[in-house]
């Protein structure tokens, strides 16, 4: 058992002459457009008081990208084949990681998104626990604990010395053999991270996007164009992240195996599956903050008035409402109830 995983990385020999020029060159133009749109995220979302659930979650989000968006120019060195093997060292023993993690800590928190969407268009008798400032922030911390304390190993365990096999050392030699078994079976629990995560997503905007078919159908206050509008803003989430993480999830188990296995039938096949899929998981700390336009209101104000510098007043900011998801489906709701009261009420009389 130890000597096939010690000898697997040796098997399965990758050719990286193209991917070595295409993937540095698409990672770079992440980079810059991933930069910019997080940096103006974080200056917008952290002038702003964590008021709600929702913001805090979105703060966190900000974080886990702009951390994931700084670890890609190590990334294009590290696959350009730029400096030595050292840097390479170091890559695959933190940037990665680091890399990896941050990306399920993002979908974590985008779970916790649509779960707190939920709560608040849907189950709107109340105020339930989730939804509390607080409670939020301790969820958030725990997120970001347990998955960092899940990553140390693989840092830990990369402890052998780098070997270059083909000129190229590759990230799975410098594992022992424990780091391996702890590698595969982090991807497994990863696997049912976004799976979870991803049902958890389908449900929740499931229910939203009925109470919305209702709300429109009862007030009839809204034209249909509108309520196509509003469902495809509940539905963005998800969209984006099915396009970006399914494609990844599907390819990398298969990939994993043939760094920790003795499985190196379509080697080249499944690395090439696996980096471009990667990428397109990576363009998620572009698309994230369209999610942010579509789904927090001060945000879009806070961003229209940055962009046309006109100054919001203080207390536009702080609204109770300025937060709430679809702030138009909210109000249908609101009024539709007030309307089926108000007919009751006549009813009686």
């Amino acid at each position: 058992m130890n000597n096939t995983l010690s000898n697997t990385s040796i098997k399965c020999v990758r050719d990286t002459s193209i991917t070595a020029v295409v993937f540095p060159c698409l990672y770079s133009i992440l980079f810059i457009a991933a930069l910019i749109l997080n940096c103006m995220a974080a200056w917008i979302f952290f002038s702003i008081r964590s008021t709600s659930t929702f913001v805090v979650f979105l703060k966190n989000v900000v974080v886990a990208d702009l951390l994931m968006t700084l670890t890609i120019p190590l990334k294009v060195l590290s696959d350009a084949g730029v400096g030595s093997w050292r840097l390479r060292a170091i890559y695959c023993r933190y940037s990665a990681v680091l890399f990896y993690i941050t990306m399920y800590i993002s979908i974590l928190l985008l779970g916790l998104i649509s779960l707190d969407r939920y709560l608040k268009i849907v189950r709107t008798f109340g105020k339930c626990a989730l939804q509390r400032v607080r409670v939020g922030q301790v969820l958030s911390a725990t997120i970001w604990a347990v998955m960092l304390s899940l990553a140390l190993p693989n840092v830990i365990l990369s402890d052998q010395p780098p070997k270059v096999y083909g000129g190229r050392l590759k990230c799975s030699s410098m594992k022992s053999n424990a780091g391996l078994l702890w590698h595969e079976g982090l991807n497994y629990f990863c696997q049912v991270v976004f799976w979870g995560t991803l049902a958890l997503m389908v449900v929740c905007y499931t229910f939203i996007s009925k109470k919305v078919y209702e709300s429109y159908k009862a007030s009839k206050s809204r034209s249909q164009t509108a309520s196509r509008k509003t469902k495809a803003k509940v539905f963005v989430v998800v969209g984006v992240f099915f396009i970006c993480f399914a494609p990844f999830h599907f390819a990398r188990v298969p990939y994993t195996l043939t760094q920790t296995r003795n499985n190196v039938s379509h080697c080249q096949s499944l690395y090439i599956a696996k980096e471009t899929t990667l990428w397109l998981s990576a363009t998620n700390v572009c698309l994230d903050p369209l999610i942010y336009v579509f789904l927090c209101k001060v945000f879009r104000k806070r961003l229209t008035a940055a962009l046309c510098h006109n100054p919001l007043q203080k207390g536009t900011l702080e609204s109770p409402t300025a937060t709430s998801t679809q702030p138009e489906m909210s109000q249908i709701i609101h009024s539709n109830k007030l309307s089926n009261n108000n007919m009751s009420d006549k009813h009686n009389g």
